[in-house]
């Protein structure tokens, strides 16, 4: 038998309460309940990377985390990025996202490097990098983004 559980965490920002069934992933909390579609579902196993969020600023896969699991935590997702924010405007000049379904996870991952280490060389950027998955690319777009974003050009 299923149960609810009464959940309480910070969502960009905002303070959420929520009673969900226990089995309620991170990411259908997100864009079923609260409407923040940023966060893709891709493979729901946790292998593709479009639903990476920043939980306490470390990113985490919120297809296979449980929203219970959250509790009193500070949960980011893409849909608070600025428009204006580093790594957009750079995936906007390089044209790095092609179908732009992959681009959130790059997003996350990319601002959690960029706030650990403001420049990252090529190892660091690739090892981010390589949490996501991407179809349509070779990935030489994502790189030159990040690389500016990282203030280093492209």
């Amino acid at each position: 038998m299923l149960t609810d559980v009464s959940l309480t965490l910070w969502v960009n920002g905002d303070l959420i309460r929520r009673t969900l069934p226990a089995s309620t992933s991170l990411l259908d909390l997100l864009r079923e309940h609260l409407g923040l579609t940023g966060s893709k579902r891709g493979c729901d196993l946790g292998d593709c990377g479009a639903c990476t969020v920043l939980v306490n600023g470390v990113p985490r896969l919120s297809c296979i985390t449980l929203a219970a699991d959250m509790a009193g935590e500070e949960v980011r997702t893409v849909d608070a990025v600025e428009p204006d924010h580093p790594l957009v405007r750079a995936f906007d000049k390089h044209v790095a996202a092609q179908c732009g379904f992959c681009t959130p996870g790059f997003v996350m991952n990319l601002s959690a490097l960029l706030e650990e280490d403001p420049h990252p060389d090529d190892g660091a950027i690739r090892e981010a990098l390589g949490a996501n998955i991407c179809r349509c690319t070779g990935y030489t777009k994502i790189l030159a983004a990040a690389r500016e974003a990282a203030g280093r050009g492209a």
